[in-house]
């Protein structure tokens, strides 16, 4: 398995056993960066330890902060959806890379891990 495919493995486990999923942002919202293909992601992380890493990366006085899975599946995904963003999952490295999936792809992975 890849990198970027055991890390967002180890996303999908461990928000279904914590319960809770972490974003970094600032006053203005969270970065959602361009991707080559033209697409926007919002980038969470399964711990605040890796969410802390990538605001440092980061930069930019970009804070974590954490969300409890039921709220970010029920209201950010939908919004997420609705915006046509993707969701980056335990993005890692100095340059922040990883996987990303559409809501509903997420949905699908949470629901298959549970």
């Amino acid at each position: 398995m890849s990198q970027s495919g055991s890390q967002a493995a180890a996303f999908f486990r461990d928000v279904l056993q914590s319960g809770v999923v972490w974003l970094v942002r600032d006053d203005e919202g969270s970065p959602a960066p361009l991707a080559t293909d033209g697409t926007r992601s919002l980038p969470y992380w399964s711990t605040s330890a890796r969410a802390a890493r990538a605001a440092k990366i980061w930069g930019n006085g970009l804070r974590v902060e954490s969300m409890p899975l039921d709220a970010w599946r029920d209201s950010e995904l939908p919004a997420a959806s609705s915006e046509g963003l993707m969701i980056g999952v335990n993005w890692s490295g100095p340059r922040l890379v990883g996987w990303s999936f559409t809501p509903v792809d997420v949905l699908r992975r949470l629901a298959a891990a549970a």
